[in-house]
């Protein structure tokens, strides 16, 4: 009997191929069915990071607070007045800490195939639930982010308004667009392993285009055209939207949530198909 005879003898028996593709909605639900796999494995990957380290989570905290404050007494002392965004101890705490959830999900999605290969060899399973697991983990990790952001703001004496529940759907937006990037990510470094070395360049592009530090409206009034590709960033946009509800002197445009409503969409639909589409081939490259 030929391996095509014996192919089709397998698949009237519902027999498949070990480490097959399977279609794209059944591997939805295969996903969905094992989702308790991902947070589990989120759960245990936080508490191992927490117990490596004396202060545990709350480096999770303290590291955007750092930032804020090395970049902040830098460019606070660099930057011309005409070009200092108003408030700007709220912008820049705001800025950090947006930033910290984005660039956190980009280098944890990274590895997060390459860094698990012997579980990826030896279990059969979603690989789509390692990703997963990264942008759990970030999301877990956002919570006393976030409030410890509020508190920073409201000792800085930013009015509390019923706006700042406008922080809910923005991050739950950017939770979207995060989990493309994972997805995204995951699959082009187990192609290119040398992408790892990449991944803190991009983020410190990312970083120096989305406005951290400075006004994007401001620096850039004279060149149209960079403002303009600025703007398409939208890790820009979802930063602005939260200093445009929860920072006072920072106006929110239209634009800025049709962006991220796209780029999320468009990014999460995109990495999902595209990390399904390789399927077979983590473990084995």
């Amino acid at each position: 009997m030929t391996s095509t005879h014996l192919e089709a003898l397998a698949s009237e028996n519902g027999l498949e191929r070990v480490g097959a593709r399977p279609p794209f909605f059944r591997y939805l639900a295969a996903t969905w069915h094992r989702r308790d796999f991902a947070a589990t494995l989120a759960r245990y990957r936080l508490q191992a990071s927490m117990s490596e380290n004396r202060l545990g989570l709350g480096w999770v905290v303290l590291r955007p607070i750092l930032n804020a404050a090395l970049f902040g007494t830098i460019f606070g002392l660099i930057l011309p007045d005409s070009t200092r965004p108003d408030n700007f101890v709220p912008f820049l705490i705001v800025g950090f800490f947006i930033f910290e959830y984005f660039s956190s999900t980009l280098s944890g999605g990274a590895r997060s195939i390459v860094g698990a290969r012997s579980l990826v060899r030896s279990l059969t399973f979603p690989r789509i639930l390692l990703p997963l697991a990264v942008v759990i983990r970030q999301l877990v990790e956002l919570i006393p982010m976030l409030i410890v952001m509020i508190v920073i703001l409201i000792v800085l004496g930013e009015p509390i308004t019923w706006w700042w529940l406008m922080l809910i759907p923005v991050m739950m937006l950017m939770t979207v667009f995060n989990t493309g990037i994972a997805l995204i990510t995951a699959r082009l470094t187990v192609h290119v392993r040398d992408l790892t070395q990449i991944i803190p360049l991009v983020s410190r592009v990312v970083f120096y285009t989305s406005g951290i530090f400075f006004d994007l409206e401001k620096v850039l009034a004279d060149e149209p055209t960079l403002l303009t590709l600025a703007r398409l960033n939208p890790v820009h946009d979802f930063i602005a939207l939260v200093r445009g509800y929860m920072v006072s002197g920072n106006p929110i445009e239209p634009f800025m949530w049709w962006i991220a409503i796209g780029a999320s969409l468009v990014t999460f639909g995109f990495g999902l198909v595209y990390f399904w589409k390789a399927e077979e081939r983590y473990g084995r490259d």
